[in-house]
């Protein structure tokens, strides 16, 4: 017989499988071959293993947290703040980085099935791209392990969602340019196959503004500089961001036009990184409820995993405007 106090991975060994996929069969989780099942039952019985006293493991395997990347410090800020509170609930992290393009999130993901994984708190990753499908989280909730998306929805997915309304994000921007007199306001933001993206654009020409006061390119320093030099050439004088790092180019390229700002150009960001508030001048952003949604995002995935029900409504958080000195009146032409 076992020896009391034997752990899954005795199992694991006796039947040739993984840990991860033992413990799907002892808490009756989908996504295990029937022959596979049965050659662990058969384990089970053989070596007179306790299956009560191993079945509904809440407490045990990692949560894999996954962040497109940690150099924007946006994403970074949600990681950080993940990590403290999986750690107040005694859970440990397991962080994956997806890289440029998402490239090896898919890769993680697969990887993930054949280890101990408790559950997945994903942010902003491939379920917000449209030209990515979304069957590796598919299979990921079926073979049993719960998961929680952060700025991102997909209806046809089994899990929870929490994420920044870019809609109030991008209304209460122009509503402060607009204070300041300003009529000719851009938008600078990502590719649109990325959702947080195609929904500022929504919000922005849902609030009367033009679709050629719009560019898109990427979410980086580089990708603002270069959507400032249109929206610049085109006349505007006042540019909202879908990121700090964009809001950043766009004042560097004001700065190498001989442009103030906020005297010639005003700039309104987005995330509020850590950081923006010591940048010259110091930046207008919005900022996201960082540790609220990881609050809902956390307090959902450890339901799950306790067995709750999940609740596949999308829930938005309010993000607020922080007002600094990237802008100003608009003393026109």
């Amino acid at each position: 017989m076992i020896p009391q106090g034997a752990k899954l991975a005795d199992l694991a060994l006796a039947a040739g499988v993984s840990t991860a996929t033992v413990s799907r069969v002892l808490n009756g989780k989908p996504g295990v071959a029937e022959s596979t099942r049965q050659t662990v039952l058969g384990a089970i019985e053989a070596l007179g293993y306790n299956v009560e006293d191993q079945t509904g493991g809440s407490d045990e395997g990692f949560i894999a947290v996954m962040v497109p990347e940690l150099g924007n410090p946006g994403f970074a800020a949600f990681a950080a703040e993940l990590s403290l509170q999986l750690s107040a609930s005694g859970r440990h992290m397991i962080l994956c980085t997806a890289g440029p393009g998402a490239t090896s999130e898919v890769a993680y993901l697969d990887a993930l099935l054949g280890v101990e994984i408790a559950g997945i708190l994903s942010v902003s990753g491939t379920l917000a791209d449209k030209l990515v499908a979304h069957d590796h989280y598919q299979r990921l909730i079926a073979a049993g392990v719960p998961a929680v998306f952060i700025n991102a929805h997909d209806p046809a997915i089994d899990g929870s969602f929490f994420s920044t309304s870019d809609a109030e994000s991008v209304a209460m921007s122009l509503a402060h340019l607009r204070q300041f007199g300003h009529e000719k306001i851009g938008l600078a933001v990502g590719q649109q196959r990325y959702q947080p993206a195609q929904r500022k654009i929504d919000a922005f020409l849902a609030q009367g503004m033009s679709r050629g006061s719009i560019v898109s390119t990427i979410f980086s320093v580089e990708g603002g500089q270069s959507a400032a030099a249109r929206l610049l050439d085109a006349g505007h004088t006042a540019i909202v961001c879908g990121s700090d790092l964009m809001a950043l180019g766009v004042i560097r390229e004001a700065h190498a036009r001989g442009l103030d700002v906020p005297g010639d150009v005003s700039v309104v960001g987005y995330d509020d990184s850590a950081v923006m508030a010591f940048t010259s001048p110091g930046l207008t952003t919005v900022r996201q409820p960082v540790a609220a949604l990881c609050q809902a995002a956390v307090g959902a995935l450890l339901s799950a995993i306790r067995g709750l029900p999940t609740d596949p409504t999308e829930m938005f958080f309010h993000p607020d405007l922080i007002i600094r000195q990237s802008t100003g009146p608009h003393h026109g032409s």
